[in-house]
């Protein structure tokens, strides 16, 4: 419920009881829209990407994305690397852009990561990736209710999780010369529970952004905003989970 602030605390004039439900309620209503708003997002981006990575690999060996991917060339960094730019000018410059701008440049982004994701298709079985995208589903529906149930605070939480990003980072560049399967495995297990809990804990930072924004017109910007990190721990979760159980193709 709204944490609606009375100017005359112990005053209880006749009808302010009558009053305080109606703005509840008003509240409440207007949350729902909210969350559904940036869950239709958030949904509409997965499917979009997951439809246009399948495109661009359809066909296999003969596909666009294996003559990218495959073979070499500067388009495949710059697929690979767009997405993050991206990402950096709607965190940092999305005080100055319209609610417009960020829409579009967030479906560029979910395009985008289709093309650069359209790889998996050339790695892991179709039923590795189905069954990695359903269990992801089943699980992040879980946990996105249950952050936005608890009465707990998930502040620090989310804290610890973040350096658990930045941790992955540094781990997976290591990585990257090294070579070591035990590392890869730990990796993708810590991955998956790094991300779990900022399903958690992103779903509860969303719904308290609502109090923040209600009734103003930064709402459309914090609506797209919030739907691109929900986004992210999905696709996230994803792929470290396709990684730990994901059968080759054969």
């Amino acid at each position: 419920m709204a944490n609606w602030s009375d100017p005359r605390p112990g005053a209880a004039p006749f009808g302010s009881t009558a009053a305080a439900g109606a703005r509840d309620s008003a509240y409440d209503a207007g949350l729902r829209s909210y969350m559904l708003s940036v869950y239709n997002y958030m949904t509409s981006g997965v499917l979009l990407t997951g439809i246009v990575a399948l495109l661009f690999a359809w066909g296999g060996a003969q596909s666009p994305a294996a003559a990218v991917f495959l073979g070499g060339g500067l388009l495949k960094y710059v697929i690979m690397f767009s997405p993050l730019v991206i990402v950096f000018a709607m965190s940092f410059g999305q005080a100055r852009m319209q609610t417009s701008t960020l829409q579009l440049l967030f479906w560029a982004f979910a395009v985008l990561m289709g093309l650069s994701l359209s790889t998996i298709f050339l790695v892991y079985s179709g039923t590795s990736i189905a069954g990695a995208f359903f269990a992801t589903a089943a699980g992040f529906a879980g946990l996105s209710l249950y952050g936005y149930t608890t009465k707990r605070d998930l502040s620090a939480l989310g804290t610890f999780l973040i350096v658990g990003v930045v941790g992955l980072i540094v781990a997976s560049i290591i990585n990257l010369f090294l070579h070591n399967s035990v590392l890869e495995l730990v990796i993708s297990a810590v991955g998956v529970l790094v991300f779990a809990g900022l399903a958690a804990y992103d779903t509860q930072r969303t719904k308290s952004l609502y109090y923040q924004v209600a009734g103003t017109d930064m709402v459309g910007k914090v609506v797209i905003m919030s739907a691109l990190s929900l986004y992210l721990d999905f696709i996230n979760m994803f792929l470290f989970i396709l990684r730990l159980f994901g059968s080759s193709r054969n």
